[in-house]
C-alpha cells in the first residue's frame, strides 16, 4: 500500500528530475476533461462519444443492426472529427517536437478554443439541439479530443493517455503481484481511472442537476488553466523538455 501511495503522490507532485517532469499532473487534468466532454456528448448529444472512438465503432454496428437510440451518422461524424483533430494535433506535435512543453501548450491552445466554441454553441442554441447544432457540437468536440489524443501520444507519458483506459486497467491487473508481476505503477494507473471517473461523474451531475452546457464550461476552465501552466513550461530547458 505504501508503494501505491508513493506512486500516486509522485504522479501528482512529480520529482523535478523525473524524465517527464511536470507533465503527469497535467495529463491527469486532461483525463478529467475527457470524462466531462464524453459525459456531455453521450448524455446530451445522443449515445455518441467524442473521445472514445472504440465506443463509436461499436455504436456504428448497433445502429446498422437497428438498435434504438444509436445513430450511424453521428458515430461516423464523431470518428471523422476525431481523426481530423488527430491530424491537426499531429501537425502541432511534429512542428514543436523539439520541446515537449511547447507541444503541450500549442495543443492546449487549440483544444481550449474548440471546447470554448462548443460551449458557446451549446449555450446559445439551447436544448433540445437541432441537427445543425448537434453535429456542430460533435465536430468541435471530436476535433478537440483528437488534438488532445495526438498530443498525449506525442508526449508519451506512461499510463496517462488521457482518453483510453483499457490498457491502463489491463496493466493494473496483469502487472500485479497476484498475477506474478512486480505491481508497478498501480498508483498512477489508479489515478488515471479515478480522473476519468471524476470527470464523468461531475459531467453527469452537471447535466442532470445544472445546465446541459455546464460540463463544457468546466472543461474549458480546466483547459484554460492548463494552457497557462503549459505556457510557463515552454520557458523551461530542463531535461524533460527533450523529445523522447
Amino acid at each position: 500500500m505504501h508503494a501505491v501511495l508513493r506512486d500516486a503522490w509522485t504522479t501528482v507532485v512529480p520529482d523535478r528530475r523525473d524524465r517527464h517532469g511536470p507533465l503527469p499532473p497535467l495529463m491527469l487534468a486532461l483525463t478529467v476533461v475527457t470524462g466531462l466532454v464524453d459525459a456531455f456528448s453521450y448524455l446530451v448529444l445522443g449515445h455518441v462519444f467524442v473521445a472514445n472512438m472504440t465506443g463509436n465503432v461499436v455504436f456504428s454496428g448497433f445502429a446498422l443492426a437497428g438498435a434504438a437510440g444509436f445513430s450511424l451518422v453521428a458515430s461516423l461524424a464523431a470518428l471523422a472529427a476525431f481523426a481530423g483533430g488527430a491530424l491537426l494535433g499531429g501537425r502541432v506535435a511534429h512542428g514543436a517536437r523539439a520541446h515537449r512543453g511547447r507541444v503541450l501548450h500549442l495543443a492546449l491552445v487549440v483544444e481550449t478554443v474548440l471546447v470554448l466554441a462548443a460551449y458557446v454553441v451549446a449555450q446559445s442554441t439551447g436544448a433540445p439541439y437541432d441537427d445543425t447544432a448537434r453535429y456542430a457540437l460533435i465536430a468541435l468536440l471530436g476535433l478537440a479530443m483528437g488534438v488532445q489524443n495526438a498530443a498525449a501520444r506525442a508526449l508519451a507519458v506512461p499510463d496517462l493517455t488521457t482518453t483510453v483506459l483499457t490498457l491502463t486497467v489491463t496493466g493494473m491487473a496483469a502487472d500485479s503481484r497476484a498475477a506474478g508481476g512486480k505491481g508497478g505503477k498501480v498508483g498512477r494507473r489508479a489515478l488515471s481511472v479515478l480522473a476519468m471517473f471524476a470527470g464523468g461523474l461531475v459531467g453527469a451531475l452537471a447535466v442532470r442537476h445544472g445546465s446541459l452546457a455546464l460540463p463544457l464550461l468546466v472543461a474549458t476552465l480546466l483547459l484554460a488553466a492548463g494552457t497557462i501552466v503549459a505556457f510557463v513550461l515552454t520557458r523551461s530547458d530542463a531535461a524533460w523538455t527533450d523529445p523522447l
